[in-house]
This record gives structure tokens, C-alpha cells and sequence, in this order.
């Protein structure tokens, strides 16, 4: 078992670019399906930052200590030779037999300003930029800080859609509290409610769900509930980079979902094509419909598609679906200033991270349905076919 300090080895050698290739790809690959591993890794950018910020800072404190001291050294020196200049005109006047010349008197204090000020000029600009140069440094670091601190469900202009539950304020004895309720088969309303919630869906028929990262994000424990329904589920894999997560039921009483009524496909949808997605902003399944308005999502991102249709906080991790019935996308985030334009993670990245799990034989194998049974069906008929499929993720943290 590694220790902070392998971590922490294993990191700096791999921002500092001293991994070989494959580890580098790896670790990488690790990265996006651990995001246990992903906050260590956060986390020391983070103190290596503040650590670095405070070694430059005590150097420019060195450098400013080392500059006071060679003016303290440099001063006496000075202001002698000022006296001895003074002393010797002096001599010269009476020596010659003529009256002295009238002097503009100086100050001793603005003697030694000036001497000091001539001494110094180019050593006190440079201190003097670097001083100006720190503090900016110095506002900047912290400003990027907290904008590091902030939540992740808004970022320039795109607002993620999990959706904060009432009554947030719960510990951790709370949520075991829930659990246990679970398992005794307690009423519906006395359950605490969590802190987080979003939408998710079916993978496969024994177990396996899908909905977005960012609804799971900083999750202690997962509850997916419809209706009486209630199973408690854990992340298996995620990938940050295009907001999915894989969920499973861990529940032993768990029997499956029998057989799922839609397909993934694989492949683009088409531009204009009509969409719709069923999910949980609120308590009840909520209907919206809309068109696929362009291939790419948010800033041109070639892994989500734009949609017009109004989503909102809960929506996060639905599914999203062609009048087919196919399943084209998970629904991810919506344009701040434009309600209608949403914006969903295709279904072909989806298909590829459970290829590539199935590959590398990481959990049971995923045997995802093969045959579309909503084609043709009226677009009643098909939500009262998918709703048994669709469930409230409920985070706790």
C-alpha cells in the first residue's frame, strides 16, 4: 500500500515530466477513473504552490534584509568624505587671506538622504519592482485560489445540473441514520433527503447505472430510488474529462431491472434530429422534448452534443433519446444565458469507456441490450416503458 509520500514522489516526478511514457499513460488512465486519486493529486498542486509561494516570498525578505544592511555599511563611509570635502574648502579660504564665499547650507539629515539616494538609486528601483511584483503575485495566487475553492457547478457561463437538496445540513450520523431506515424498511418521508441529486439511468439489466460525474462528485454514499424503490449504489468508474460515471448496486436483495427496452447507439445523431430526455428536477419524472440544434457542445466541445431543451438543476445524468427510442446522450449542463441550449455527453464516449472497461475486464461484464423495443411506439407509450428505468441519484456526503 503506497504512503503520502509515495503519492506525493509519484506526483512531483510526474509533473516534473520524469515518467516514461507508459507510466505516464497510466497513471493518467488512473486519474480519470479514480477520483480518490484525482483530489490527491489536486491536493498537492495545491501545496506545492503554497510552499513555493512562501519560499519566494522569504527570499525577497532575504534580499530585502541584505539590501538594509549594505546601506547601513555603505553610510558612515559616505558621509565622512562629505566632512572632509567641507574641511578642506574651509582651509583653502583662509589660507588664500579672502573671505569665505557664501554656501548654501545643507542639512545633516538631507546630507545623508542624498547620499544614500546616490548610493543606492539603482539597487532601491530594483527592490522596489520586485516588492510591486510580489504583492501582484502574491493577490493573483490567492484570487486563483479561490476560484479553485469555488463549487464546480458554474464556470464560465456553464452551469452543471445536479440539484441541492432542502435541508442540506447533515452529518455523517445522519446519512447512516438513513441507511439503516433502508434496510428496515422505513417510511418514505422520514428518510433524510441528502445533500445532492441528479438523475440516472439503466446501463444494464443486473445492476449497472449511468449518470454524470459531477452529481456523484465528493459523494461519502449513493442512494438510487424511484418511487418505493430504494438501493444503495457505489461509483465503479469515472471519466471526468467527459462528465460520466458508472454506478452498481450493491444491495443483496437486488434481483436486476429486467430487460432494458432501449439501445445505445454507438454512431453521430443528425442535426435537427428530435430529441427528448426524462429526469429529476423535482420529486416526480419530469417530460422535456426539443431538437439536436449541434454536434458539438459548450465552447465547441466535440464530446456533448447542444440540444434544445429546457433543463434544469436534477436534470444532470438523464438520458437522452432520438424519437426512436435510442439512447443518444447523458444530459450534463445548460448555457447560463440561454435556457433552452443544453448540452448532453454523446452516447459513442459512454460506449467507448464500457468497451474499454470490458476490455481490461475491470468488474462483471457489461451486457448492455441489444435490441431497441421502442421504435414505432407512440411517444406515451415510450416514457411508460423507459420511466421504470430512469431513477433519482441521491448524494450524501
Amino acid at each position: 500500500m503506497k504512503t503520502e509520500a509515495d503519492y506525493y514522489a509519484l506526483f512531483e516526478a510526474y509533473r516534473a515530466g520524469g515518467l516514461a511514457d507508459a507510466e505516464r499513460t497510466a497513471l493518467e488512465h488512473r486519474l480519470a477513473a479514480d477520483p480518490a486519486l484525482a483530489q490527491r493529486l489536486t491536493e498537492f498542486e495545491e501545496l506545492t504552490g503554497t510552499l513555493t509561494g512562501y519560499g519566494r516570498r522569504l527570499a525577497l525578505r532575504q534580499r530585502l534584509a541584505a539590501i538594509h544592511a549594505d546601506m547601513v555599511t555603505e553610510q558612515a563611509p559616505r558621509l565622512d568624505l562629505a566632512k572632509v570635502a567641507e574641511q578642506d574648502e574651509r582651509g583653502e579660504q583662509f589660507a588664500s587671506g579672502q573671505a569665505p564665499r557664501p554656501m548654501l547650507r545643507i542639512s545633516r539629515t538631507e546630507q545623508k538622504l542624498r547620499a544614500f539616494w546616490q548610493g543606492h538609486r539603482a539597487t532601491m528601483m530594483v527592490a522596489a519592482a520586485v516588492a510591486v511584483l510580489a504583492v501582484f503575485t502574491t493577490l493573483l495566487g490567492l484570487e486563483m485560489y479561490r476560484t479553485s475553492q469555488q463549487t464546480s457547478s458554474s464556470r464560465n457561463g456553464y452551469t452543471m445540473l445536479r440539484r441541492e437538496v432542502e435541508r442540506i445540513k447533515r452529518d455523517q450520523r445522519s446519512m447512516n441514520r438513513a441507511i439503516t431506515q433502508i434496510d428496515a424498511g422505513a417510511p418514505a418521508e422520514r428518510l433524510n433527503p441528502g445533500k445532492f441529486s441528479g438523475t440516472g439511468f439503466a446501463l444494464t439489466a443486473d445492476g449497472y447505472l449511468v449518470t454524470s460525474y459531477h452529481v456523484i462528485q465528493g459523494a461519502d454514499s449513493l442512494l438510487i430510488e424511484r418511487g418505493q424503490q430504494r438501493f444503495r449504489a457505489e461509483t465503479v468508474f469515472t471519466d471526468v474529462a467527459h462528465d460520466l460515471a458508472i454506478l452498481q448496486i450493491t444491495d443483496k436483495d437486488f434481483t436486476g431491472f429486467g430487460r432494458l427496452p432501449y439501445a445505445f447507439k454507438r454512431g453521430q445523431s443528425e442535426l435537427g434530429e428530435k430529441v427528448y430526455t426524462l429526469g429529476y428536477p423535482r420529486e416526480d419524472l419530469v417530460f422535456n422534448d426539443g431538437s439536436l440544434s449541434a454536434r458539438s457542445g459548450f465552447e465547441g466541445d466535440t464530446g456533448f452534443y447542444q440540444v434544445s431543451i429546457p433543463v434544469n438543476p436534477g436534470n444532470s445524468g438523464g438520458p437522452l433519446l432520438d424519437d426512436r427510442g435510442n439512447l443518444i446522450g447523458v444530459v450534463s449542463g445548460r448555457q447560463m444565458d440561454v435556457q433552452s441550449a443544453a448540452f448532453a455527453t454523446k452516447s459513442s464516449y459512454l460506449m467507448r469507456l464500457v468497451d474499454s472497461l470490458s476490455a481490461a475486464g475491470a468488474g462483471k461484464p457489461y451486457n448492455l441490450p441489444r435490441y431497441n423495443q421502442l421504435g414505432g411506439a407512440t411517444r406515451p407509450q415510450q416514457i411508460r416503458k423507459l420511466q421504470d428505468y430512469v431513477f433519482v441519484v441521491k448524494v450524501y456526503e
